[in-house]
């Protein structure tokens, strides 16, 4: 079987090699990289299954290189991994075409679990085409466009936000403090009332059963 072929943009050897190494004990190759040149001719250069992206780096960062990299139509997966936890970095990472962002200091096996889930659910960001979510129902992530049978739906912002994080997030049980922190700005006050609102709009939209609420634990997106 072929390993899964990551990229490591770290600049801490420390923490490269720790990571590294762990990561190749799982079964994975991993190619580590400690600039940001580095790992953007090494993209152009190798294909990759996914990426690992510390954000500040030596000549320039994390968002900018994957963000300039999706226009250049790589579609490969990525994970940011950065001490800047404030909720603009975070979107800011999604918003450049990240999948996925791990806060330091994190445990070696959170991260395994992440990357194993981005890899098993196969999500590519493609610039050109939408995706498909069933029943003639589709959504372009990058436009934020979501089509039914042609004729496209309006959404507000925040709903926007949400669907994106359901689609980013298959499958998985989202808490309702992750999607609080992920649709409101640190300078809003979430709302409980405004939340179970965007969910009945996608549900109406997506089908009733396409968002599952588990009582006092989150919803899961299926």
């Amino acid at each position: 079987m072929t390993k899964a072929k990551l990229l490591l943009l770290e600049d801490d050897p420390n923490l490269s090699e720790s990571v590294s190494e762990y990561l190749e004990e799982q079964g994975y190759e991993v190619v580590c990289v400690y600039n940001a040149s580095s790992a953007e001719d090494l993209l152009y250069e190798q294909r990759f299954d996914l990426l690992l992206l510390d954000v500040n780096v030596p000549g320039g960062d994390g968002f900018s290189l994957l963000k300039s990299s999706r226009k250049e139509g790589n579609n490969t997966p990525a994970i940011f991994i950065t001490s800047r936890n404030a909720m603009q970095d975070v979107e800011t990472g999604f918003e450049s075409g990240g999948d996925d962002y791990i806060r330091k200091p994190f445990a070696l096996k959170e991260l395994l679990l992440r990357i194993q889930t981005i890899l098993k659910r196969n999500f590519y960001h493609n610039p050109t085409d939408a995706l498909s979510l069933g029943e003639g129902i589709t959504y372009d992530i990058d436009n934020q466009l979501l089509t039914i049978n042609g004729m496209v739906q309006n959404l507000q912002l925040k709903e926007h936000k949400l669907l994106k994080l359901f689609i980013q997030h298959r499958n998985e049980l989202l808490s309702h403090e992750m999607i609080m922190e992920h649709l409101w700005d640190y300078d809003e006050t979430p709302s409980d009332g405004s939340l179970r609102t965007y969910i009945k709009t996608l549900r109406k939209l997506l089908g009733k059963d396409s968002i599952v609420s588990h009582k006092r634990l989150g919803y899961q997106f299926r």
